[in-house]
């Protein structure tokens, strides 16, 4: 009897053992997004990225605005898992393609620092981590800050085209409806105005702002920044690949700054969402806080980024490691 009881502890004993190491294993095995995820498996990957976002920005200055898109687009709809590089196939419509992704470019530029990665660690990191950490080297470059982001993502297999409409606000939204999308990801009233500051960079086609300018002139635009539209977008109805855009920012185009905030306050916005931003009840106060200093922006924006970049990853087993970035990889 002695016997079977000893035996029956025993077998509990090793019962519990292995339960604990498997959930050790498991735990081992699926440690979500943590700071330097690399540093065992490619400890110089985040180095790599780093510099050759800053080449790519010496030869084309645009890639900056291209990578601080990215995460946006990327990120906001459902899930940080690069869907976003997908190219279409037979079944399937990429997000590039769809309306909300217009203006979108350089995506060449990613599989040049994918390739780069590749060639010092083979199958290791991301396209969804090289997408993240581009953007935030992207937002050095602009002179705006380093913002400590955690890696770990792996790639999703699907484009998500059939649902960018209901995650990414147009630029025609009102307020409510962004700060509504926002919320949705944990990003509150400050992070969205800091997350729209990203306007203080790049330029808007005069697809997206002719119906301020035709067939009447919005009057809530500042009437001595509309002759400059004018000029930039001479047709109401634009050819969307002729070369027509409005700077959002003349006076700092190339520099992620609080200009911005100074610019919407002086109605100097071209988007419907710059001007509902200056003037909504809920954000106007942070409008005015981020114009008045560039630090409590920089604050907010990098409070924002970090959400954003941390929205519902695929981590631990979950999707792949693309062998290229626009491609899911081959089953077999």
């Amino acid at each position: 009897m002695r016997k079977i009881m000893g035996a029956k502890v025993l077998f509990f004993f090793a019962l519990l053992s292995f339960s604990a190491v498997s959930a050790f294993a498991q735990d081992e095995e699926d440690q979500g997004l943590v700071m330097n995820f690399y540093k065992d498996s490619c400890p110089q990957a985040e180095d790599i990225i780093k510099e050759q976002v800053k080449l790519l920005y010496k030869r084309h200055k645009n890639t900056a605005f291209s990578w601080l898109r990215n995460i946006f687009h990327d990120c906001a709809v459902q899930s940080c898992d690069a869907s976003l590089l997908l190219d279409s196939t037979r079944r399937s419509l990429s997000e590039k393609e769809t309306d909300r992704s217009f203006g979108l470019r350089n995506f060449r530029y990613i599989e040049t620092v994918k390739e780069a990665v590749e060639r010092e660690c083979p199958g290791v990191v991301s396209c969804a981590d090289i997408l993240v950490l581009s953007a935030r080297e992207g937002i050095v470059s602009l002179g705006g800050p380093y913002i400590p982001l955690k890696t770990g993502r792996r790639d999703g297999r699907r484009s998500r085209a059939d649902v960018v409409e209901e995650y990414l606000p147009d630029h025609n939204e009102t307020i409510s409806g962004v700060l509504d999308r926002f919320a949705a990801m944990g990003i509150d009233t400050p992070g969205v105005v800091a997350l729209l500051g990203a306007h203080s960079v790049g330029r808007t086609h005069c697809v997206k702002l002719v119906h301020r300018l035709y067939p009447e002139v919005d009057p809530a635009l500042n009437p001595d920044h509309v002759p400059h539209m004018l000029h930039k977008c001479p047709d109401q109805i634009p050819d969307p690949k002729a070369v027509q855009y409005v700077r959002n920012d003349r006076g700092t185009p190339m520099v992620l700054d609080n200009n911005y905030y100074r610019n919407i306050l002086d109605n100097k916005g071209l988007l419907i969402v710059d001007h509902q931003l200056a003037y909504d009840k809920r954000t106007r106060p942070y409008v005015k806080k981020m114009a008045k200093s560039q630090d409590y922006f920089f604050k907010e924006f990098s409070r924002a980024i970090t959400l954003l970049s941390e929205n519902n990853p695929l981590t631990g087993s979950k999707g792949e490691i693309r062998k290229q970035c626009n491609l899911a990889n081959k089953l077999h």
